[in-house]
């Protein structure tokens, strides 16, 4: 029994035609929007690259750039099938070839929610490669005179900044490292040796943090040194000072950023998913109303159409049949009595020939 069985007259079908063919033209600009979303999630992601670890977070723009000029292709072919399909004589061209196109968009449709769903499961991926990226982003602040680290300062504070962001989890990362560069410690200064001495692996440490951490927006200049020492600052407690430095970490900041466009793609491409879904049921009852009303002959009639042409359970089967026998269409049987590929060519059998003996005159 037919699934979703619809009647269609002509009238109908020549309007579902009709309508898929403008349907399928916006479908195409879903597909540059799928394109844009796209190539502009991997540009924000190029423009952080140096505070990132490489890893697997251009896969999901990668995947959106594929499936968006995918989506142009197929819906671009689908609006030339079915402004044929308004004429019968124009659909037969068609006929073989829109059940494989069906089964391709179907897939194709299957990858935009994969797509979809793939940008609410990029936050772990992204959150551990920003985490491995600005550590060592932080961790090569001071090196600004080594080729391919040079920049890595001027990366980091404008990311700071912008983000109003400090450190990596927060400001105390910094006192974790030397992030002032030796050449600009006085090496003559004993508070400076004395610094290098006390630490294990002769690192110059401070309680403070570049001038980029610095909030703008404190009612008093900023303290970028001694921020644990109340004692070296007139009228501070760096436990209230909340407006003297910026206190989240620029990690969940850009992971906050990050996610908040995702999501925005992802809601998008979802909704572009269920249009294509849509766009291709449609597809599929113009397809087998078609087929149908050739198999009639009757071209003015009605003619039924359908999702499937039997229950989901019997459709199931009978492509599971389909797949096991693929490889025995070609195989010989090896029953017994069955082993001659030739045994069922049937030999002529011309029966017996009486032929009339002729006698030999004899001798005279």
């Amino acid at each position: 029994m037919a699934v979703l069985k619809v009647k269609f007259t002509k009238t109908k079908r020549d309007k579902l035609a009709q309508i898929l063919w403008i349907l399928n033209w916006v479908s195409v600009v879903s597909g540059i929007i799928l394109f844009s979303l796209g190539l502009f999630l991997k540009i924000e992601i190029k423009k952080r690259n140096e505070v990132m670890a490489k890893g697997d977070v251009n896969s999901v723009p990668n995947m959106l750039i594929s499936v968006g000029v995918i989506a142009c292709i197929i819906n671009f072919l689908g609006g030339k099938i079915c402004y044929d399909c308004s004429d019968a004589n124009k659909f037969s061209r068609w006929k073989l070839v829109m059940l494989p196109y069906i089964v391709c968009t179907f897939c194709f449709t299957f990858c935009i929610l994969v797509g979809a769903l793939m940008c609410y499961t990029m936050r772990n991926e992204l959150e551990e490669s920003l985490y491995l990226g600005l550590r060592d982003a932080i961790k090569f602040y001071k090196d600004t005179d080594i080729p391919g680290r040079c920049f890595l300062k001027k990366t980091v504070d404008m990311l700071q900044i912008g983000f109003q962001c400090c450190g990596n989890n927060g400001f105390r990362d910094w006192f974790a490292i030397q992030w002032v560069s030796a050449r600009y410690l006085n090496m003559a200064s004993k508070e400076v040796l004395d610094r290098l001495k006390s630490n294990v692996d002769g690192k110059f440490l401070v309680d403070g943090v570049p001038f980029s951490c610095c909030n703008p927006s404190s009612p008093r200049p900023c303290i970028q040194y001694q921020l644990t020492n109340n004692s070296a600052h007139y009228n501070y407690d760096f436990l209230t000072e909340e407006l003297n430095i910026w206190v989240k970490g620029c990690r969940e900041a850009l992971l906050d950023y990050y996610t908040a466009i995702m999501r925005s793609i992802g809601i998008t491409a979802l909704f572009i998913w269920l249009f294509e879904l849509s766009v291709l049921i449609g597809v599929r009852y113009l397809q087998t109303a078609m087929k149908n009303v050739l198999l009639l002959g009757d071209l003015e009639g009605e003619s039924d159409g359908w999702l499937l042409e039997n229950s989901f359970v019997e459709a199931a089967k009978y492509n599971i049949n389909i797949i096991k026998n693929l490889g025995k269409a070609n195989q010989i049987s090896t029953v017994s009595g069955m082993n001659d590929p030739n045994i069922d060519v049937q030999n002529t059998n011309c029966g017996k020939t009486n032929v009339t003996t002729k006698s030999i005159p004899a001798a005279s």
